[in-house]
């Protein structure tokens, strides 16, 4: 007949997590993986049923109860704490001298693994645990790489709406952005004020300096019109050198004519290219959206084209606020070939 040592060393490699009895319900030896789970508390010596707490089947408080569901699953979890839920089976030992209850996780052995640090060598090598592990490991290896892979194609898609958005010379919106951000505003029946800023002898410095120098003052165009605009407003290149501020919330007068004077001031200084020096200035038309009963993105465009050309008409480098009676002065807000090249 083996012997309880004997039998204690066979448990040890072939069910880690046993615990052997004797026939009073003492526990005289464990399982390597379960004394693990009590480093600082050695189990042999204590009653098994003052370690563990039943929880299917409630009623068992003694050794013969316990012995009495032989075969029969028990569910129980350690007394203090953590209160790990365990699993187990026991096995009464010939002539009454005692049982082997072979414990495990069960479900839990995901939270097992976390809180006591559990590794392959701390089951049965024949335990489905050990390929349930690995797969939850290469489970989260994949959801890891997928995870990368959705930032890296989420950023991309970013990038890509951004540069969709931007004009690339100046790095402002574009008008694609614009008639967005207009659209959405009128939509909200939000309060708003739009200026429609057109350059005045760039094409004079396209013309005598070339495109470089011509490029160069439009970012300088840029940097000026976010110098003196609010992070909340937009700023868009809609054309060549043509610009629409959209000032979101705004519709004091007084305000709108200090920001496009100091637009018209600012943009009047020299701008240096190179050995050259280039001059240019700005004319601004400025509607509200206050204006309208009903504010329509083509008709607010309209309106600023309406007072910029007012603007234009009155010698460059004005702003001016459209006006109701604009409207009966002019039937187009396009302006002629010959005006065209006479004012810009």
């Amino acid at each position: 007949m083996i012997s309880r040592d004997d039998l204690a060393a066979l448990l040890e490699r072939l069910c880690p997590m046993f615990v052997l009895l004797d026939q009073s319900g003492h526990v005289q030896q464990v399982g390597p993986t379960l004394q693990k789970l009590r480093p600082d508390q050695p189990m042999a010596g204590q009653r098994f049923l003052e370690l563990f707490e039943l929880k299917r089947p409630r009623s068992i408080s003694t050794m013969p109860g316990l012995l009495a569901e032989s075969g029969a699953k028990l569910h129980l979890q350690f007394r203090d704490k953590p209160h790990t839920a365990l699993k187990g089976i026991i096995v009464p030992l010939p002539d009454d001298t005692g049982a082997v209850v072979n414990l495990s996780f069960g479900i839990s052995i995901l939270d097992a693994v976390r809180d006591y640090a559990l590794t392959s060598a701390d089951f049965s090598g024949t335990d489905l645990a050990i390929e349930l592990l690995y797969l939850v490991e290469a489970k989260s290896a994949a959801m890891e790489a997928s995870r990368t892979l959705n930032l890296r194609l989420q950023g991309a898609m970013i990038a890509a709406e951004e540069q969709a958005y931007t004009d690339t010379l100046t790095g402002l919106k574009n008008r694609r952005a614009m008639d967005h951000i207009l659209d959405r505003l009128t939509a909200s029946s939000a309060c708003f004020a739009l200026m429609h800023l057109d350059l005045d002898f760039f094409k004079a410095v396209n013309d005598t300096l070339g495109h470089a120098a011509g490029d160069h003052v439009l970012q300088q165009v840029a940097r000026v019109m976010v110098e003196e605009t609010r992070g909340d407003d937009t700023v868009a290149r809609i054309g060549g050198d043509e610009f629409v501020l959209i000032f979101n919330g705004l519709q004091d007068i007084v305000r709108l004519d200090s920001i496009a004077s100091r637009l018209i001031t600012r943009l009047e200084e020299p701008i240096p290219f190179q050995s050259d020096i280039c001059r240019i200035s700005a004319s601004i038309g400025t509607v509200q959206s206050s204006q309208f009963d009903t504010p329509d993105p083509a008709e607010v465009l309209h309106a600023a084209d309406l007072a910029l050309y007012s603007a234009k008409r009155s010698g460059r480098a004005c702003h001016h606020f459209f006006d109701r009676s604009m409207s009966d002065l002019m039937g187009t807000t396009a302006l002629s070939e010959g005006e065209t090249e006479d004012q810009t």
